[in-house]
């Protein structure tokens, strides 16, 4: 029987063309990293702030999980921007020139958890654009000229607890944006435009149990109108928004009629219904308890004023009249009596003379 002493000659080449593609692929990794960035192995993160960036680098690590880009020239995020990037946890683009986001400018972003858009030129948002974020926990877009909020989807935003939109151009929030984000626990948004109308009424509901359930929040400090300038929505009395409550529940029914249409309440008997019309963008309650009742107190205390000056200047005048015709009377009296008491002439004390004795 023959015996074969072993090869290793094709086990020990196999070994190294494996090591070969190994080390071929980590020079690969570290290469991708851009040129005018900073990429840390360690922690996966890649800097490119403050780099002058006009667009989002198209070559990144792979594994990368923390990107910063904030304090460049990034002027839009196109469609798939970050598709080479699908571990990326946080990304910073605050402190750029954004004016619009596409559709689907965060694709492929799956694991994403923070996303910093602060100070930047943004206008409006499309509701599409956070739909591919399902592990976003923290949302700031403070800082920009955005006037409208998108309607979140619950189902895509269901871990959203942090969202920060302060210092824009919001006048108001529909309730039902607010209130589809089951997992919200912190909401800034001061330093807006808001008007404190009916409009805001379902927001200072949806606020106050917001609060109640232990939820943060700044508070909404009213723009206009001038009555509530400064003022905190949750501090402004809930009876003023009495004139408020026919809009109450009509939320549905104004999302379904058309935009730039008015509301129209049905006509009373015997009335056009051209004069039903109603605007709700005009739509403002006339708060009826302070400002009135302060006007009320002022006119009764100058009418109780004048009342009073007038009683008063009317008992000075009897008091007057009544000292002096005391004196008159008093003068007269006085008068009589010195007549009495002057001596009797020789003539009278007399008598006549009898007659008789003539």
């Amino acid at each position: 029987m023959t015996y074969h002493k072993p090869s290793f000659k094709g086990t020990a080449m196999k070994g190294d063309w494996l090591w070969l593609s190994g080390v071929l692929l980590l020079l690969h990794g570290v290469g991708s990293c851009p040129e005018q960035c900073l990429c840390h192995a360690p922690t996966k993160a890649v800097d490119c702030s403050r780099q002058g960036l006009k667009g989002i680098p198209s070559e990144m690590p792979p594994g990368t999980q923390i990107l910063h880009l904030q304090h460049n020239q990034i002027g839009d995020i196109p469609t798939s921007a970050f598709i080479r990037t699908p571990f990326l946890r946080t990304l910073d683009l605050s402190n750029n020139a954004l004016f619009t986001l596409a559709p689907g400018a965060f694709v492929g972003l799956a694991h994403l958890r923070v996303l910093n858009l602060t100070q930047n030129f943004l206008h409006s948002l499309e509701s599409q654009v956070f739909q591919s974020l399902p592990q976003l926990q923290e949302l700031d877009l403070s800082l920009n000229n955005i006037e409208e909020l998108p309607k979140f989807k619950g189902e895509t935003l269901s871990h959203l607890s942090r969202l920060i939109i302060q210092r824009n151009q919001l006048q108001q929030v529909p309730r039902a944006h607010l209130a589809s984000l089951p997992s919200l626990r912190t909401l800034f948004f001061k330093d807006n435009l808001w008007k404190c109308t009916c409009h805001l009424l379902d927001l200072k509901l949806w606020l106050e149990s917001f609060v109640y359930k232990g939820g943060i929040t700044d508070g909404v400090i009213c723009s206009a109108p001038n009555i509530w300038k400064g003022k905190d929505l949750l501090k402004i009395p809930y009876e003023l928004y009495n004139p408020c409550h026919p809009l109450l529940g009509k939320e549905e029914a104004n999302q379904t009629q058309p935009s730039g249409t008015a509301q129209q309440d049905p006509p009373l008997p015997g009335q056009p219904q051209e004069q039903v019309v109603k605007s709700p963008s005009n739509c403002e309650f006339k708060p009826k308890a302070r400002p009135v009742n302060l006007r009320h107190a002022i006119t009764t205390v100058v009418i109780t004023g004048v009342v009073c000056g007038i009683v008063c200047l009317m008992m000075l005048v009897a008091a007057v009249y009544g000292c002096t015709y005391a004196a008159i009377m008093a003068k007269g009296h006085r008068e009589p009596s010195s007549h009495t008491n002057e001596p009797r002439r020789p003539e009278e004390e007399k008598g006549p003379q009898d007659p008789s004795l003539a």
